[in-house]
């Protein structure tokens, strides 16, 4: 684990606030200062990095300590370089390099940007961009469709009045259910939008139990819902029912999908809960986050819709309105959260990350 205790020089400490893999070091190589994100991405604590040959953490040192000669020597103001940084018992991760000296005679300034962090922060912002997109063409579109459907349901209501035939008066009922079921669809669009935030003190592990007990009384035979929870985890400002409604609409989605193993009887599903440390997501930094998963035993989410199953009406199943994914990650991002999903067929990871205090 990093360690997170402020030390070193005084005027580098400001570089724990920064996301950026940022280390500074003497122009022979060894650090003088790694920040707290560069101690996360190695796994290493910032006592064991200082004074440490920093080019060793590259697959190619070479490459550094060209570029630490050439800062020394005044050939260059910054040079920029991909290469592969090791880390502790995990494989090396392509990094973009930014090589530079400081103001300070001695120091030489590495930032690094870990080159598939960059590829996820670009998708979590593209995702964002779209959901805003679709939240305001949904509000539009409900109301564009809420007055019209008033004056369809009540002419078809005037007209059954006026009608002899039963016969035909199955026509109109016909009309009135379609106006209902669409009023319906309309209203779970804008229900969002509707209530007010209520934020409260949240316990998520009373949202996962809600969440198991609803979801077994659903589904009484041939599903598991396994648990595995860091009771660690503190409480958090939330609103808790938008909370238990984004995890419901995951854990039925990912039910549904279970539905022949269910027939088999060995579905299962697990609600495991963690604290992230220094994590980046919505290109933001946070020191702790709750990180809540839900994973399931099924088939895995249809390669046709992956990269869509956050859009609004899309659904893998018949009969699906496609509204369920979509308002959980509306919530979600109400906390300042956001969901990703992983699949595979026979494992389907959807991860909740929200900032706790």
């Amino acid at each position: 684990m990093a360690d997170h205790v402020p030390n070193g020089p005084q005027h580098l400490q400001a570089l724990d606030l920064l996301s950026l893999l940022v280390a500074v070091l003497r122009t022979d190589g060894s650090v003088l200062y790694a920040n707290a994100a560069l101690e996360q991405q190695l796994g290493m604590s910032r006592r064991t990095l200082e004074g440490a040959d920093f080019t060793q953490f590259f697959t190619d040192p070479a490459l550094l300590q060209t570029a630490l000669a050439g800062t020394s020597s005044n050939d260059f103001a910054a040079l920029r370089y991909e290469a592969s940084l090791r880390r502790l018992h995990q494989d090396p991760v392509p990094v973009h390099v930014n090589v530079a000296p400081t103001d300070t005679r001695g120091e030489v300034l590495v930032e690094l940007w870990p080159l598939e962090q960059q590829v996820r922060q670009d998708r979590e912002e593209r995702l964002l961009e779209q959901a805003q997109a679709h939240k305001e063409l949904i509000r539009n579109l409900a109301h564009e469709i809420k007055n019209p459907l008033g004056g369809i349901r009540g002419a078809a209501q005037l007209l059954e009045m006026e009608l002899q035939s039963p016969e035909l008066a199955e026509y109109t009922q016909v009309i009135v259910h379609e106006a209902d079921r669409l009023q319906s669809l309309v209203d779970r669009l804008l229900a969002p939008h509707r209530h007010p935030h209520q934020v409260g003190d949240v316990n998520i592990h009373e949202v996962c139990e809600r969440v198991r007990s609803l979801i077994l009384v659903e589904y009484p035979h041939g599903l598991r819902v396994q648990r595995d929870y860091d009771t660690s985890i503190p409480e958090f400002r939330g609103d808790r029912a938008q909370l238990i409604q984004a995890l419901l609409n995951i854990v039925q989605n990912a039910a549904q999908a279970l539905s022949e193993r269910i027939a088999q009887g060995d579905a299962c599903i697990t609600l495991r809960t963690r604290v992230a440390r220094q994590v980046t997501f919505g290109r933001q930094r946070y020191r702790l986050a709750l990180e809540l998963h839900v994973i399931d035993n099924g088939p895995g989410v249809p390669d046709a819709i992956r990269d869509r199953i956050f859009y609004p009406l899309v659904s893998g199943r018949d009969g699906g309105s496609g509204l369920g994914l979509t308002l959980a990650q509306t919530f979600v991002q109400q906390h300042h959260g956001m969901i990703e999903c992983e699949s595979a067929p026979g494992r389907t990871d959807f991860r909740i990350l929200i900032p706790l205090p």
